[in-house]
């Protein structure tokens, strides 16, 4: 029996730019065809390859721009690599970011049914989990208007409670668990982990190192975009610690 949630190998994918400061003049270029536009590529990601066990609870870290978010898309499908593989073994899988999904028109309570939908449930296996989805989102009467009313902080409390009421068999998590109020964190924070000790499959990009210690029994460490380091959370943050330390240092802070 295979074991492996999803197994990354050799994953690259780069961002083109205009390099250029007249923009307007570049994307005119580029359209009517009469010229090269200036562009540069960065490397979001690099030859990247790990392997995630069914059950593992994964924390993503590094620097900003070091390729965490980008990493989750396209591991979620909605960034396409240039080459490499990503090879998932289960059979849903959601990623849990602010507004991710949602149709902006549409209100809170439909925005419920097309995620859910949308991660292949149907109808009926929503509708046992709905009122439970709206309790927990603590949006109230709310629940009723369009998604682009909502703040930063309700459309996270909605995707959260969306995301772990319908239990997908992989949960992808970009930095959500700090928006909110510290009752709503707590709350959140505690229903993970009993979607942890449910050995559900839990991959988070998280900027505190504290949570990554209290959530996470495995480290993966990017850094422009390359795998520094991948294994046990207390060796790879202690070696994540002493390495912003270093880089602190060196700059005079």
């Amino acid at each position: 029996m295979n074991n492996t949630a999803i197994e990354v190998k050799n994953l690259n994918l780069k961002y083109k730019f205009i390099k250029s400061m007249n923009m307007k003049k570049e994307l005119v270029k580029m359209f009517m065809r009469d010229g090269e536009t200036r562009t540069k590529e960065v490397w979001a990601l690099k030859d990247v390859s790990f392997i995630i066990e069914k059950g593992s609870n994964v924390g993503i870290i590094g620097s900003n721009g070091s390729g965490k978010t980008t990493l989750l898309k396209t591991i979620a499908n909605i960034f396409q690599p240039d080459s490499g593989e990503i090879q998932v073994n289960q059979e849903s899988i959601s990623l849990l970011t602010l507004g991710a999904g949602f149709q902006p028109e549409l209100s809170g309570y439909e925005n419920i049914y097309l995620n859910g939908l949308t991660l292949g449930f149907t109808k009926k296996e929503i509708d046992k989990k709905l009122d439970e989805i709206i309790e927990f989102s603590e949006l109230g009467d709310f629940i009723y208007n369009p998604i682009r009313t909502y703040s930063s902080g309700m459309k996270s409390r909605l995707a959260f409670s969306i995301a772990i009421h319908i239990e997908p068999d992989i949960l992808l998590i970009d930095e959500v668990l700090g928006v909110g109020d510290q009752s709503f964190k707590d709350k959140s924070t505690a229903k993970l982990k009993e979607i942890i000790f449910q050995d559900r499959t839990v991959i988070m990009v998280s900027h505190s190192l504290s949570t990554i210690e209290d959530l996470c029994d495995t480290v993966l460490w990017l850094e422009k975009g390359i795998v520094k380091a991948y294994g046990p959370t207390e060796e790879i943050l202690e070696d994540y610690k002493e390495y912003m330390n270093n880089l602190r240092k060196k700059r005079g802070n």
